[in-house]
């Protein structure tokens, strides 16, 4: 088997039915399952259980979103063209509520049995950049067909700000996925966090009387907040523009103002605007597992949250046991109407499914990552103030660099 840009494809670098973890991810790359060309996959892109996809050279402005279904993505697209933007060198802007679409470096060559999956970055929802992955012939958004050859274009939608993105920047993620169904249902579930609790909720696991599950456990919101009554951030409208490739960079005021809570601990969204709440439970993925957010719809149609989102090994966890998990940040939107939330109403899912086996570096202090232990919902683009000298590591998140490693 030869890879799309002609690489050799290689054999399976791993059995078994789960999800491939970072040496598997990074066998798989050697094999030439996933080829960056001219643009070698840098060891950063690889992450616990999911490896960066990075946008190519030019963004392609469309007039309205769309699925091959049995053509080339290429070829389809050619009738939506509005206009062509170059992103080498200082990159383009991109204008809010307007689609594009983005030709990725990363091509793939799968072997039969094994699937991918793709999920925006968490840095990148909580920006209320909208994206989703397609490939050629696809008829479903951020899903890959077993034993598929070709391209990866992402759809890139911002919804709240105008950004300026470069090529090699990252937004999505890609997961790789060996069997069939690999996720855990209800019964595993229970039986798990009764085993190595899951869930917490103020450092103690969430009762199984408490538990929530629909092949999936629910998260509800923490509307209490702060000694202020601060439960989140809501997206100013007409702020600056923002550049994705720098971070640690913009001052929060002028993108967000703060939300406070009404008495009973509830909040009223306002239709279309965008919110950064926090989950009131912390979430615990041990070393075999990896997570899932899905989007959570009610009936009623008139709330969103979640664009939807990895969770990789060791997020929450550490293996002396003393991080009781860490919260999730979620992204809400009301649609329609104003919608009243209230404290600890769930508004979300997170599904769990079997590593292949538990990869070299875990979510957390390893590999930097920027939200371990979060007790804030802005993502890594903005400055915050340091952590206090006597501060427990693992309480909230380590300052981060003032520009991206990949353009300093």
């Amino acid at each position: 088997m030869t890879g799309p840009r002609g690489r050799a494809g290689g054999s399976r670098p791993g059995r078994g039915e789960g999800v491939l973890p970072s040496q598997q991810l990074r066998a798989a790359v050697a094999a030439g399952w996933i080829d960056g060309g001219e643009y070698k996959i840098p060891e950063s892109s690889i992450q616990p259980a999911s490896l960066d996809l990075r946008l190519g050279e030019v963004a392609y402005r469309i007039r309205c979103s769309f699925l091959p279904d049995r053509a080339l993505v290429e070829h389809k697209i050619k009738d939506f063209i509005v206009d062509e933007l170059d992103l080498r060198d200082d990159g383009a802007v991109l204008e809010t509520n307007r689609p594009y679409l983005i030709p990725l470096i990363e091509e793939l060559a799968l072997p039969a049995g094994v699937r991918g999956r793709t999920n925006p970055k968490s840095s990148t929802g909580r920006l209320d950049v909208f994206t989703r992955v397609i490939t050629d012939e696809g008829d479903r958004f951020d899903e890959i067909a077993p034993g598929y050859r070709g391209k990866l274009y992402l759809e890139v939608v911002p919804l709240s700000f105008t950004v300026r993105v470069r090529q090699r920047l990252a937004l999505n993620q890609l997961r790789l996925v060996c069997g069939g169904k690999v996720s855990l249902d209800d019964d595993e579930l229970r039986r798990l966090h009764g085993e190595r609790p899951l869930l917490f909720r103020s450092g103690e696991p969430v009762p199984d009387a408490d538990l929530v599950t629909s092949d999936g456990l629910f998260l509800g919101l923490d509307l209490r907040g702060d000694a202020a009554g601060r439960v989140g951030h809501r997206a100013k409208s007409y702020a600056p523009l923002l550049q994705m490739h720098r971070i640690d960079a913009f001052d929060p005021e002028h993108y967000w103002e703060p939300v406070t809570r009404e008495e009973g601990d509830r909040i009223v969204l306002a239709p279309e605007r965008f919110y950064l709440l926090l989950s009131e439970e912390s979430v615990r993925v041990p070393p075999d597992l990896a997570a899932e957010m899905t989007a959570y719809d009610p009936t009623s149609g008139e709330l969103r949250t979640h664009y939807a989102g990895f969770f990789d090994p060791g997020f929450g966890y550490h293996p002396s046991g003393a991080l009781k998990g860490s919260r999730a940040a979620l992204e809400v939107r009301a649609h329609d109407v104003p919608f009243m939330i209230e404290h600890r109403q769930r508004v979300c899912k997170l599904t769990f499914e079997h590593m292949l086996a538990p990869p070299e570096k875990l979510y957390g202090d390893q590999i930097g990552s920027n939200y371990q232990g979060q007790v804030e919902t802005l993502g890594k683009h903005f400055r915050r103030p340091p952590r206090p000298p006597d501060e427990p590591a693992g309480a909230s998140p380590a300052p981060w660099p003032g520009q991206d490693p990949l353009f300093s």
